[in-house]
């Protein structure tokens, strides 16, 4: 597939929020499986039964779920993708245009110095190392890569301040190559709460996921829980009244139970 690096942005499309309450739970009861049991553990969190009905549950829930991070190449992507770490997308999206303005591509980037940098990402936190990593990323695009970002995970994650997490997005949501899943910190979170994994590390939680989420749900699946995660599964007050996964899920932590 040839990078889009030179074609105009993808059309952004209308995202819906989450249905709350009677209608989440009307979305939940056509495809539910759970088993009535209270809160606490699943009988078989992995069945894939159960996979299947978490995932057309997330389908039909966020039936527009994107990437939030504004962007209209690869190479934007990423510079943003890295800068969104330990920092809010909305943060994000109100430096980049700036950014991108005055360093629009990775050999302008590459150029520019770091004091300039700095300045421009400031607010986004750890701005520092972000600047070295956005300039050490753009350098080795242009050195190593004719300018265009890589679209295998090998070569992306010689790019500085390229991770796996960065890389995934970058590959899913530009060049849409399901090499992983995106773990953030809702995918983490989520995911633990619905019992598809016990591990704690991004890294772990992505080979468990990768097993049993079938490879063509990989990248819908992050939009899908992330998108839930900002409006759903908040981390200290979930908002189990009106979630469609709640009918499946039997965290510990849940403020409210219909089974």
């Amino acid at each position: 597939m040839a990078p889009k690096s030179s074609v105009p942005a993808k059309p952004v499309r209308a995202i819906h929020s989450a249905p709350v309450g009677a209608k989440a739970r009307a979305i939940a009861a056509t495809v539910s499986t759970a088993p009535k049991k209270r809160t606490g553990k699943t009988k078989k969190p992995l069945a894939p039964e159960r996979i299947t009905a978490i995932l057309a549950i997330l389908s039909k829930t966020y039936p527009d779920a994107v990437c939030a991070l504004n962007h209209r190449s690869a190479w934007e992507l990423t510079v943003a993708t890295i800068l969104s770490a330990q920092c809010t997308d909305v943060r994000v999206n109100i430096v980049t245009p700036a950014l991108f303005a005055a360093f629009p591509t990775p050999k302008a980037m590459a150029a520019a110095s770091l004091p300039e940098l700095e300045e421009l990402i400031r607010t986004t936190g750890f701005y520092r190392n972000k600047a070295k990593s956005i300039q050490g990323a753009a350098r080795t695009v242009v050195e190593n890569f004719g300018n265009k970002v890589p679209q295998t995970m090998e070569e992306l994650l010689t790019l500085p301040g390229v991770a796996r997490k960065t890389a995934n997005v970058v590959l899913g949501s530009w060049f849409e190559i399901a090499d992983g899943i995106v773990v953030d910190t809702h995918v983490l979170r989520i995911s633990r709460r619905l019992e598809l994994t016990q591990e704690t590390t991004p890294e772990k939680i992505e080979r468990d996921l990768v097993k049993i989420i079938p490879r063509d749900h990989w990248i819908d699946y992050s939009h899908e829980i992330i998108f839930h995660g900002r409006q759903i599964c908040i981390a200290l007050k979930p908002r189990c009244a009106d979630c469609t996964l709640e009918k499946l899920c039997n965290s510990g932590d849940k403020i409210w139970s219909s089974h």
